[in-house]
C-alpha cells in the first residue's frame, strides 16, 4: 500500500493566538525558528508523501508561498507538491478532509492537523502507515491516553487490543463527557484514511457545536469495515493552546545545542525569581 498525499486542515482562524494571528497564520508562528506547519509537512515527508493538500481559508496565502522551492532549504520538504484548496465556510473537521476529495480521489492518504506537532524517531504517519499495512490497508487513526476529564477536548475511541498497542475499534466518540467516554484513548490529530471515508462524510449531518465531524464519519464507517487505533510513540505538543505552544518553544529550545544549557538556566532562573 502506498500512501502519496496527506492533507492538512488549516483553514481555522487562531482566535486563541489573538491579536498576532489577525496578519499572521497561528501554522507559522515558530517554534524557536521553525514554524508550526514545517514541523507538520516534515513528518509528511518522513513517511513518503509526495503531495500536500493544504485545507485554506482567507488570509493564508502566506502557508503556501512558506514552501516556495527557492526558499526550501531541506531536500525532503524540496520535493514535495503542495496543493491549497480553499474552504470557504467555516464547517468543521470533516468538511475540511471532505473539501480534499477532488484532489484526493480514490486513493488512501494521510490527514494530519495544523496543531498537532510530534517528536518522534519515526514519523507518527509512518507509524500508522505501517499498521494499516499489516492490516490490509485498513484505516487507522493515530491515539495517545489522556486524563478523564480531557476526554472532552478529543475524538474518544473504543476497541479490543489485538496487538501491542493496537486497537480493533467498535466506538469513536466526538468529545464526550468523562463519564460517557468509552477510554482515555484520544486521537490528537492523526489519521490513515480511505476513500470511502469520503461518501461518509458527504451524507454526514452536524454534530459537535453544529460542525461536520471527522470522529461521526469514522464511526459509521467502522461499521462497516474494520478500523484500528494504534499508541503511537513521540512527544506530542498542541501548538495551537498558548501553553502546549510555550512548552514546544522549550522542548525544540531544549534539543539544539547552542541554546540547550542557557534555556535550562533561563526556566531555572525565572522560577526563582517569581516564587516569591
Amino acid at each position: 500500500m502506498e500512501i502519496k498525499t496527506a492533507v492538512i486542515p488549516v483553514a481555522g482562524r487562531g482566535t486563541r493566538f489573538l491579536p498576532v494571528t489577525r496578519v499572521v497564520a497561528k501554522e507559522l508562528l515558530p517554534l524557536v525558528d521553525t514554524p508550526i506547519i514545517h514541523h507538520i509537512v516534515l513528518e509528511a515527508a518522513r513517511a513518503g508523501i509526495e503531495r500536500i493538500v493544504l485545507i485554506t481559508s482567507k488570509g493564508k496565502t502566506g502557508l503556501v508561498d512558506y514552501f516556495d522551492t527557492e526558499q526550501v532549504e531541506d531536500d525532503l520538504l524540496r520535493n514535495i507538491d503542495i496543493i491549497a484548496v480553499r474552504q470557504n465556510v467555516a464547517r468543521g473537521l470533516g468538511h475540511a478532509v471532505l473539501c480534499a476529495r477532488p484532489i484526493v480521489g480514490n486513493e488512501p492518504f494521510a490527514v494530519l492537523l495544523g496543531d498537532d506537532v510530534i517528536d518522534s524517531k519515526v514519523s507518527v504517519t509512518q507509524q500508522l502507515i505501517e499498521v494499516s499495512r499489516k492490516h490490509e490497508g485498513a484505516p487507522v487513526v493515530g491515539v495517545m491516553e489522556v486524563s478523564e476529564e480531557d476526554t472532552s477536548k478529543y475524538g474518544i475511541v473504543g476497541g479490543k487490543e489485538v496487538s501491542p498497542g493496537t486497537l480493533l475499534l467498535d466506538k469513536l466518540v466526538e468529545k464526550p463527557k468523562p463519564e460517557a467516554a468509552p477510554s482515555r484513548l484520544a486521537i490528537p490529530g492523526r489519521y490513515i484514511l480511505t476513500p470511502d471515508i469520503f461518501d461518509f462524510l458527504e451524507n454526514a449531518k452536524p454534530g459537535v457545536k453544529d460542525e461536520i465531524q471527522l470522529t461521526d464519519s469514522l464511526q459509521a464507517l467502522a461499521k462497516k469495515r474494520k478500523m484500528y487505533a494504534y499508541r503511537f510513540e513521540g512527544r506530542r505538543f498542541d501548538a495551537g493552546d498558548k501553553f502546549g505552544y510555550l512548552e514546544a518553544n522549550l522542548y525544540y529550545a531544549m534539543k539544539r545545542p547552542e541554546l540547550r544549557d542557557r534555556a535550562k538556566r533561563l526556566v531555572s532562573d525565572l522560577a526563582e525569581e517569581l516564587r516569591t
